[in-house]
Parts: structure tokens; C-alpha cells; sequence
């Protein structure tokens, strides 16, 4: 039986282009269909060709046989790359018994503009136009002529602002992009071989440029945060067959001119007026002698740096599920799915007929869009016809929060084909699927995905519909474990610690958003609030969370090592910034919108203290620092001790009394054995004294269940998951939820819409209910001592109503999948895959045994039970396990 390697890649990403790291780390997944699988060594080779590599010669680098099991995050270990190389590789592996595999098919990255000094454009754009508001996005273009024998030719662009980039008539790349960065710090780049777009002759390359995040409306922050107005930076370069190069720059010899684009602002919305277009504006044939000549900007002083989040794409369309006419004479759509993105509308008119497009998540009681939680947003779109025959639009440079739409000033009756949702958000790709024997908790499973889905473009927003969309570092962080099991947030996650570090203060402390975007000024000078926080606890502390994360779910080492000592900064500011080592009380989110219970602020503080430096012990202990785990493992200690002394009682009782003050001294380890009892009993009380109803807010809820099932309540944790009476979960998903909403009581029966300022229908944060959802109820879990499920332990935890799970988890390993199913007759069946070359311990609810997929040296750890559980040590394969009980078995 062989072994094949698949999936290919390289700094997590397939034939990536426009590198600007020096040591690229490469991944390969194996495939075998022989259990216990591993490998034993690896050779890599890299060259710039597939020939040199037929000829298995690596002129870059031969890594040579290489005694090894890793298969993720080999660095590059050859010459020093070449700024815009190409470099192709395959790799071969040896298992364990020493067979051979196969080469792996080859792979590619390109190196980019690796100095500053490579850029040979100027920043270009187009002077406002005075006494508008909001202003068009230029139009900008430049035609030029090319000779025969083009080897390569490859366009590095960027902008500050957005930019939608055409090359002779043709669109290239993603949305939205270059993404949103902190401008004043850096902006990345973008990477596009357009070798096949480009002839002997006349060229022309254009761009609509739009605000975006630079120039645009951000949030309630305001229009033109970072800049007045946008400016684009292109640089194509052209290899030919003899050998010469040949560049096309942003400069001043380009042409510029308004479009039928009036406006186009995220928060805003779009108004497009196709009378106006230019025609093939992007074409070499076009004649642009009427255009002006761009805006040169003087400079900019940030960096110019790759390329690190994944692309913004449409990923999806919604088809809308009715239609009905409203009164007033326009059409709402229902898409039957809270989604962002936009919608297409076709249709044919007269000259000049203006259709309207209105987004809303809800609708109100009378049947009409649900506005008020909009605040200052406009969720519109305009579209002014030009009457030839059936038009189709869609917007540029804006996106909505939405279920409904309301279509205004159709010609004629539209129909269900005439309106289509599309998706968008970051590209992370999908890596986990869950589903189990009830259909709510499906549909709770769907609305966590959709949630993210939504609110994942770029940065991590808290919601995609009213005028905030900011960064939120504490939605953040508690969210991102449950983002790594749905999707693969590698790179996004990667990129969105750059965005924290970017903001930190020179104090140490880390933001409450990120990208900053004047949040901290706002915060300093709104005359509305009594209060300055330079820092929140649970917010600020995403700053060594989310690294953490990545480590976990990821393996990645080098997240640890470029930013530990920001990490230590903020720990050393919590430590310098507090009282006998007890924080103050102004985090004023505190567990933000719990649910009748009030976590005191000083009590949160104080363990979230605890708990980064916990991590940072560990954090310190990977990277061999061991002076400093020492340190902060002592530091975590002192806090715990002092957080006891001034919070907690003889009693058990903490500071506040509330499910939440509870759960973060459980999970944080700061409570004596004897007060986790203790702990454990008054949260538990708490739970049963409301009726099996929880009250934790957004820092609370993602460690409540766990914090239950790891102290022997597992119960408790389905019968809280499965409640279906306010405030729970499912009440929401009772009343048409399809995505997770900001608040518990968003709408309620007995008093409808909650407050409208702050009540947002799709918001992420309460969904982190999904990472329990993987870790105990599927049963798939990391293990810290072998980060990126190189070691994975599986551990279901059956209970509750539900007879069976499915899950699957797409680890940088392979995939790792469990199912478990409570038979009529008692029958307890757990089946397992795991990939190649890697381990897991799997753990059974009581006496079990192995009935399939038993090889030799495959079999119980000797003495192996524990906590109620047979263990198995396993190496790869699909495994089949079964203990027959009446009743539900429980490990703890």
C-alpha cells in the first residue's frame, strides 16, 4: 500500500504569488490506506523549472533525505530568494517501515517587490470635485505597446482605498482589495500574473478606484479617517523571450475621468447612472484624449508590504425564496437567509428609469423593512437605466447586512430570477462540518457558520449592517477557536494580529478595534461618555489570545515568535497598571450584554490578567524561554492567589455572584481544588435556579459549556445548548433566526425589537458555543504538547436529546472525523478517522472495545481507563469502537 502526497502548499496557500517572506514555510498532507501511517523523512527539492525538477535537481534547494515527521511548516532552507522568482517544488517521503513514495506533484510560489526601492510608480488619483459630499470614484487608465515574445508579465498593485483592476477590457482579482490595514503603518500589495492578457500591440490596463476604508465612511467614525481621497499603485513588469524587461508604472502620463459610478461608500451604499458609462474604457482602442491627467501624490511613508489575508470573493449566490408587492407599489425580496454582500437586479426599461435597492435583516411589524437598527447607514442602492435591451447591475464598492430587499421603480413585475444575493467575505476556505440527530441544533450550527461568513471581511467585524463594521478584538477573541474549526483563518487570523500589533500603544496596551481607525482618539474626545478605558480586559487581551490560537489550531510557531514581545508589553502593562495585582474597574464592556447579571468590572479584569499571563507562560515555554514561563507561571499564580484574597469567600462565593465571574475563574485557573468545587456547585445552582437558562454575555458565553463539562456537568451543558424558552440559543432560531444575533432579547414576544442603537441581527459573538460544539459534544480536540492536531484527542461527550453526531475536521494534517450514535437497544458507536501521519488519543464512555480497524500494536493503552473512559493511543486509519449500556455513557 503507498503513500501519496497531496495538497500542496506553501505559507498555507496553493502556488501563491508575491511573496515577500525570506524563509516561505511549505505543508504537504499524506495519503495512505495502511493504518498507523507515518513519515519518517522527507527530501524537498526547489528550482525554477519543472525540468530542472524532472531532472530531480533542486538549484535552489535540495533539502536532501531529511529524518523527519513534519509535513507542515518546513521552512525554506536554500539559497536567498530572488525578488519576483519563480520557484517550483515537489517533495518525496519515507515512512516508518522505509518505503518510498512518489514525488509529489510540483507546486509553485513567486517571490515580490522585495525593496522599497523596486517601485517605480507614483501614487496616482483624481482631484475632488468641489461641494460633493460623496465623490465618484475615478476612473483611471493608461494605454501602451508591447512587442512580440512576452515570456512573463506580472502587475503589483495596490492602493490606498480600493481598486477594481481591468486589463485590456478583462477584470483581474478579488474585492475589495488591497483590504483593510492600519494605512498610516502599512498596506499590502497584490500579486497577478497577466501573461495571458497581454499581446504584441496596443495594451491598456485600468482601474476604478474607490474609498474604501481609507477615504470612505468607517464606521460612526466618520468619512476620511486616514485620507481625503484615494490613490492607486500599479507596477507591471514585463519579461520577454530575449531577455529584456520592460515596466509600465502609476504615473503622471495616465488619464483619468469621472464614470457613472455618483458614489460608492461602504456605509453609504452605491448610486450608478449607466447613461453615463465610457464603453470599453480599458482597451487599447479606446481614445481617452477628452481625460485629465491624474493627481500625483507626493508619497507614502507606511510600508508596502505582500499580501497576508486571504481574498475578498463572492463565495456564493441566494436565490431569494418569495416576493410580494407592498402597498406602496415596490417589491421586498425575501433571500431566506441572513447573508452580506449584495444583490444583482436585471431588468429592461426606458431611458432613465431609477430602480432602488433597500436591504434590511428584519422586517417590521407592519410588513416594511426594519431600518431603525441601521443608525446612520444606508443600506441602498441606485440604479439609473440606459434602456438598450435587458441590464444587469451590481454594486462596486459597498456591501450590505441583509434578508430583505426591497426593489423600488422595477419596469413591470419582477420575479424571482430578477434579484440574486451575492456572498462575500474573506476566502477562508470551509474545514469543519457538524451535524447531529437535531434539526435545532443544526440550524444553530448553520446560523454560527453564516455569522462568520458575514462578518469576516477583511478583519473580523461585529456586524455587517449598521454604521460600525469595526474590528472588535473582544468578539474577536473569543470567537476565534470556534472561526478555526468552521474555516481556515490561518492567514486571516495572521494578518489581523499585524492589525492589533500596528495599534498598540506605546504603553503596552492593545486596542479595543483593530484596525484602529481613531478609535482611540474617539473614545478620548466624545463628549457623550464620562469615561476613557486605554484598555478593556478581554478586548485588549486578543493580543496574546488569538496568537495562542493559532499555535493550537495551527502549529504555526512563527505567530509566537514575531510577536511575543508585544505580548509581553501588554502583560507588563496589566501588571503596572493595577493594585496589589488586582485590575481596576473601568473595563467598562464588561461581560458585554449579559443577561440579567452584572460581572463587576474589577472581577473580570483581574482574571483576564490572570489568564494572559497563564498564556504568555506558555507561550514563553514553546519558544524555549524558560526564564520567562517561570516568570509569568508565577505571575499567573499571584494573580489567582490575589484575585482569591479580594473576590472569593469561605463559601465559594466570587465577587458578583453571576454564571459569568464563575466561569472565568473555572477556566482560568484560579481557584484552590477545594473553591473549583465550590465554584462549580453555585454555578450549577444558578443554572437550575433560572429554569436551566444561562446569563453570560459575550466573554462569558464561550466558556460556560466548557467550564460545566470539564467539572462532570455535561448535562447541564446540552440542557443549556437544547434550551428553547428566552434567553437561549434556540429561542432566537424559534423565531426565524438564521444567524446568530448580538443580543439575547435582539426581539422577544413579549417586547419586540430591543433597543435599535445597539441591536444587531447578525454578530458573531455568542456563537462561540461552536467551539464546544467540536471540542466536547463532536469530541475533536488539540492537543497543546502537539499543536495543529500533529497529536489529536478524541473525546466525545454524548448526552442531552441527541442520539448521534457527525463531525469532520480538515486539520493542515488531513482530515479527522468522529461519529457517534446512541443505538435503541443501548448500543454505544463511536467511529474515528485519522490521517496520516499523525496520532491521537481516543477516548470511550466506559468499558469499550476496538471491533474494527485493529492492526498489530494497535489496542488499548495497558491499564488505559480513565475518568470513566477506555483510552486508546491510535495511529492513522478509520476506527470503529462500541460498548453496549443502557442508558447514556459519560466520561469526564
Amino acid at each position: 500500500m503507498s503513500i501519496r502526497i497531496i495538497n500542496c502548499k506553501t505559507e498555507y496557500m496553493v502556488n501563491p504569488l508575491g511573496l515577500d517572506t525570506a524563509v516561505p514555510r511549505l505543508f504537504w498532507q499524506l495519503e495512505s490506506e495502511r493504518p498507523g501511517t507515518v513519515q519518517a523523512a522527507y527530501r524537498i527539492l526547489v528550482g525554477h523549472s519543472r525540468e530542472e525538477l524532472d531532472r530531480e535537481e533542486g538549484t535552489a534547494w535540495d533539502s536532501g533525505i531529511t529524518s523527519s515527521g513534519d509535513s507542515a511548516h518546513i521552512g525554506y532552507g536554500g539559497k536567498p530568494l530572488e525578488a519576483e522568482a519563480v520557484y517550483i517544488w515537489k517533495v518525496k517521503v519515507w515512512d516508518g517501515e522505509g518505503r518510498e513514495s512518489e514525488w509529489s506533484e510540483p507546486a509553485l510560489w513567486t517571490m515580490g517587490l522585495l525593496d522599497r526601492g523596486a517601485w517605480r510608480g507614483k501614487w496616482i488619483g483624481r482631484k475632488a470635485e468641489p461641494g460633493v459630499q460623496l465623490q465618484p470614484p475615478p476612473y483611471l487608465r493608461k494605454s501602451f505597446k508591447l512587442r512580440g515574445g512576452i515570456r512573463r508579465a506580472v502587475a503589483y498593485a495596490t492602493a490606498l482605498g480600493i481598486y477594481e483592476l481591468q486589463v485590456n477590457g478583462h477584470r483581474v482579482g478579488d474585492r475589495f482589495a488591497p483590504g483593510w490595514t492600519d494605512y498610516d503603518k502599512r498596506v499590502q500589495y497584490q500579486t497577478y500574473d497577466i501573461t495571458d492578457l497581454l499581446k504584441a500591440g496596443g495594451n491598456a490596463v485600468g482601474v476604478i478606484l474607490g474609498d474604501g476604508w481609507y477615504s470612505g465612511t468607517v464606521g460612526f467614525l466618520g468619512k476620511s479617517v486616514y485620507g481625503q481621497r484615494p490613490f492607486f499603485l500599479l507596477q507591471l513588469n514585463i519579461d520577454y523571450e530575449d531577455g529584456s524587461r520592460e515596466s509600465i508604472a502609476t504615473d503622471g502620463t495616465w488619464r483619468t475621468m469621472r464614470g457613472p459610478i455618483a458614489y460608492s461608500d461602504m456605509i453609504q451604499g452605491e448610486a450608478y447612472d449607466s447613461r453615463l458609462e465610457l464603453g470599453d474604457w480599458s482597451t487599447a482602442e479606446y481614445g481617452d484624449e477628452a481625460w485629465d491627467k491624474p493627481d500625483v501624490r507626493a508619497g507614502y511613508n507606511g510600508l508596502i508590504v505582500a499580501m497576508v489575508e486571504p481574498p475578498v470573493r463572492i463565495t456564493q449566490t441566494v436565490k431569494p425564496v418569495s416576493v410580494r408587492k407592498t402597498a406602496a407599489g415596490s417589491y421586498i425580496f425575501d433571500m431566506g437567509q441572513n447573508m452580506v454582500g449584495w444583490t444583482e437586479v436585471r431588468a429592461s426599461g426606458a431611458w432613465g428609469t431609477r430602480i432602488t435597492l433597500s436591504h434590511a435583516e428584519m422586517l417590521s411589524p407592519d410588513g416594511s423593512l426594519y431600518l431603525d437598527n441601521l443608525r446612520k447607514a444606508v443600506q441602498q442602492d441606485h440604479y439609473v437605466m440606459n434602456g438598450e435591451g435587458e441590464e444587469r447591475y451590481e454594486p462596486h464598492f459597498t456591501f450590505h447586512g441583509f434578508r430583505y430587499v426591497e426593489v423600488t421603480g422595477f419596469p413591470g413585475v419582477p420575479g424571482l430570477d430578477d434579484v440574486t444575493g451575492k456572498v462575500i467575505h474573506s476566502d477562508t476556505p470551509s474545514a469543519g462540518k457538524l451535524e447531529t440527530s437535531d434539526e435545532m441544533v443544526n440550524k444553530l450550527y448553520s446560523n454560527i457558520t453564516w455569522g462568520q461568513r458575514g462578518n469576516f471581511l477583511s478583519v473580523p467585524t461585529d456586524c455587517p449592517q449598521r454604521d460600525e463594521r469595526l474590528g472588535w478584538t473582544g468578539d474577536a477573541q473569543i470567537f476565534a477557536r470556534t472561526a478555526s474549526y468552521n474555516m481556515d483563518v490561518s492567514r486571516f487570523f495572521t494578518k489581523y494580529v499585524w492589525d492589533m500589533i500596528d495599534c498598540q500603544q506605546p504603553s503596552g496596551a492593545f486596542t479595543d478595534v483593530a484596525p484602529d481607525a481613531g478609535w482611540i482618539r474617539h473614545k478620548m474626545w466624545n463628549t457623550r461618555l464620562n469615561w476613557f478605558a486605554p484598555d478593556n480586559s478581554g478586548w485588549g487581551d486578543a493580543g496574546v489570545i488569538i496568537p495562542w490560537t493559532l499555535y493550537l489550531m495551527y502549529g504555526d510557531i512563527r505567530v509566537l515568535e514575531r510577536h511575543y514581545d508585544a505580548m509581553a508589553r501588554w502583560v507588563q502593562y496589566l501588571k503596572q497598571n493595577s493594585d496589589g495585582l488586582i485590575r481596576p474597574d473601568y473595563a467598562n464592556y464588561a461581560d458585554w450584554l449579559s443577561i440579567g447579571a452584572d460581572t463587576p468590572n474589577e472581577v473580570l479584569a483581574t482574571a483576564y490578567f490572570a489568564y494572559s499571563a497563564k498564556l504568555l507562560s506558555r507561550i514563553a515555554g514553546v519558544l524555549g524561554k524558560r526564564e520567562d514561563e517561570r516568570t509569568y507561571d508565577e505571575l499567573h499564580a499571584a494573580v489567582a492567589d490575589a484575585f482569591r484574597g479580594a473576590f472569593v469567600d469561605g463559601s465559594g462565593r466570587i465577587h458578583g455572584d453571576t454564571q459569568t465571574v464563575y466561569v472565568l475563574a473555572l477556566q482560568f485557573g484560579l481557584l484552590t481544588e477545594q473553591l473549583r468545587n465550590k465554584a462549580i456547585d453555585r454555578l450549577v445552582a444558578d443554572i437550575r435556579g433560572r429554569g436551566n437558562r444561562l446569563s453570560t454575555g459575550f466573554l462569558g458565553v464561550g466558556y460556560l459549556l466548557p467550564a460545566l463539562t470539564d467539572n462532570g456537568h455535561t448535562e447541564v451543558a446540552y440542557d443549556l445548548l437544547t434550551q428553547e424558552e428566552f434567553p437561549s440559543w434556540m429561542y432566537s432560531i424559534k423565531h426565524g433566526a438564521t444567524t446568530i444575533w448580538e443580543r439575547w432579547d435582539g426581539w422577544t414576544e413579549e417586547k419586540g425589537f430591543q433597543t435599535p442603537s445597539m441591536n444587531s441581527f447578525n454578530h458573531y459573538s455568542l456563537g462561540s458555543v461552536g467551539e464546544w460544539m467540536y471540542r466536547y459534544m463532536a469530541g475533536i480536540e488539540a492537543d497543546p504538547a502537539s499543536p495543529g492536531f500533529k497529536h489529536a484527542i478524541i473525546r466525545p461527550r454524548p448526552g442531552g436529546r441527541l442520539t448521534w453526531v457527525k463531525a469532520s475536521y480538515e486539520s493542515i494534517y488531513g482530515t479527522i472525523s468522529t461519529e457517534w450514535q446512541m443505538e435503541p437497544n443501548g448500543v454505544f458507536k463511536l467511529q474515528v478517522s485519522i490521517p496520516a501521519n499523525t496520532t491521537a488519543d481516543v477516548y470511550v464512555p466506559g468499558e469499550a472495545a476496538l471491533v474494527n480497524g485493529a492492526e498489530p500494536g494497535i489496542s488499548p493503552i495497558p491499564g488505559g481507563k480513565q475518568d470513566g473512559c477506555s483510552l486508546f493511543r491510535l495511529g492513522s486509519g478509520r476506527y470503529v469502537f462500541e460498548r453496549i449500556q443502557a442508558g447514556i455513557p459519560h466520561c469526564y
